[in-house]
């Protein structure tokens, strides 16, 4: 597989979301602690605002505010793939809806 992308959302509730990747894995992610961390996230802290994400053109999740999320860090927090620096960091760029099947 030459790179992870997300095929599906799903927001689950609170700050988690299920994720479906190209790999056909399927794992839930929670992203409280993620959203705390970074300044351009603290809107997300709103759960109104958190579950109105979508996906970009990559595809990754994105938000309004700025704020996404690498398809390999999601990948590996869902607990999938290895947890070298093969997988990328949590980064940060942005965009709307719940979900989005390609």
């Amino acid at each position: 597989m030459d790179c992870i992308a997300v095929q599906k959302a799903y927001y689950l509730g609170a700050y988690k979301i299920r994720i479906t990747f190209n790999t056909g894995e399927v794992g839930d992610v929670d992203l409280e602690e993620t959203i705390q961390r970074y300044p351009r996230a603290r809107p997300l802290l709103d759960p109104c605002v958190f579950s109105n994400f979508r996906l970009d053109d990559w595809p990754t999740l994105t938000w309004s505010c700025g704020f996404d999320i690498a398809p390999e860090s999601l990948y590996r927090m869902a607990g999938f793939g290895a947890s070298d620096s093969a997988y990328g960091n949590v980064a940060e760029t942005l965009g709307g809806y719940k979900e989005k099947q390609l």
